[in-house]
């Protein structure tokens, strides 16, 4: 039986000038923890590793006060599976115990780290690539040999220009990527209408462009930026208000036709029910966004994902938030409508393995033991310093 002996927890500072329409990016960090098993392989211990989605700072107070003593001091035996291998599903339970209702708030950012790192070790302990072990559990050993993915970018950059924005976006294309994301809501109207028909002439019609306010209109400025969107065709119009204004949601898609997604900022299957419920959102044309790492891991996650179907909605729908590779591993083994990229931002934790090929906005899968992130020198490198593993 597997045990985990030691877990450690760094901050990893991931700052950059960039900025969306709500913040900017200046003083943001991520945790890294890595999880130190009893398992000998090739002489050195197997160690799972996690982090949190950009976005959301560094979580050490929550990971070292409360989330981390509950998983060091749980018999080790309520960890193991009917496998004997170590199953996240049953360290989840011990890692909520004690915690109230509602109030998700940055727990639930400090459990998906946490969440991570466990399914990386089990899956490095079944020695399968952490999609396969999704497919045969929850997908009836169904993959997505490959699965559809965005460039997000397009971010404010201090005196960044069109030109600029345009060089970018033809570097997706270079690389593979056919729809890509930029940002709006930073600047008034007329100049955001600038810079996506400046987009447009890179990537081609609008259903090659989706864009991203972040949250930050009011009701008045979202319908007045979907009513000057709608025409272009776009391929979303992402959170145009706060994401838990569902009524917001809601009377905007009686203004707008086009796809709309969100989702990014709700971190629990009770938040994800109440958008389904009261937001508005559209099966037939709309995109859910949850982020598996942000919203309490793969465990909730799961949980969302079967409330679907109540609701009109399928893992079809959704696209997660965060772009990195645990996300595309949910994707390819549960079957979901894509992955979210960073190509150039948030490095090295966005973005997928050094040897990943994207052609058309559809990516291939790694064949290693884990996340993959082994498959990435930049970020494992950066891990295993920021953990001293």
């Amino acid at each position: 039986m597997t045990r985990i002996t030691e877990i450690r927890n760094a901050v990893v500072p991931i700052s950059s000038d960039i900025a969306n329409a709500y913040i900017d990016f200046s003083k943001m960090t991520a945790s890294v923890v890595a999880l130190v098993s009893d398992t000998i392989r090739d002489g050195k211990p197997v160690i799972g590793y996690g982090f949190n989605s950009n976005g959301r700072y560094a979580c050490k107070g929550l990971l070292d006060e409360r989330f981390i003593p509950r998983l060091t001091e749980a018999d080790p035996e309520a960890l193991i599976g009917e496998d004997g291998n170590i199953d996240p599903a049953r360290a989840w339970p011990l890692l909520m115990a004690n915690e109230k209702p509602g109030g998700h708030g940055e727990r639930s950012v400090a459990v998906g780290v946490l969440d991570m790192a466990l399914w990386d070790l089990a899956a490095k302990l079944a020695q399968a690539p952490l999609w396969r072990l999704i497919a045969d559990r929850w997908n009836d050993g169904e993959v997505a040999e490959q699965v559809f993915t965005y460039a997000a970018g397009g971010y404010y950059y201090p005196g960044k220009g069109l030109d600029a924005l345009k060089a970018e976006l033809r570097s997706y294309l270079e690389r593979g990527y056919r729809v890509c994301k930029i940002k709006i809501g930073g600047v008034p109207l007329d100049q955001d209408l600038a810079r996506i028909e400046a987009a447009l002439e890179v990537v081609g019609g609008g259903q090659n462009l989706a864009v991203d306010a972040n949250g930050r209109f009011d009701l008045e400025t979202a319908i007045a930026y979907a009513q000057a969107l709608e025409p272009y065709g776009l391929f979303w119009f992402e959170e145009p208000g706060d994401p838990l204004d569902y009524a917001l949601q809601a009377e905007l898609a009686q203004h707008y036709a086009g796809p709309m997604a969100t989702g990014e900022n709700l971190f629990s299957h009770q938040d994800a029910r109440n958008l389904l419920r009261h937001g508005g959102m559209r099966p037939d044309r709309d995109w859910l966004q949850f982020d598996p790492a942000l919203s309490y891991g793969l465990v909730e996650y799961k949980r969302i994902l079967d409330l679907l179907p109540e609701h009109g909605f399928s893992r079809a729908n959704c696209i997660p938030h965060g772009g990195h590779q645990m996300a595309l591993n949910i994707a390819a083994g549960l079957g979901l409508g894509g992955n979210e990229s960073y190509p150039d931002v948030f490095h090295p934790f966005g973005g997928f393995a050094d040897g990943a090929r994207i052609e058309d906005s559809m990516v291939g899968l790694h064949q290693s033991p884990g996340v993959g992130f082994e498959q990435k020198a930049a970020l494992i490198a950066i891990m295993r310093e920021a953990t001293e593993t």
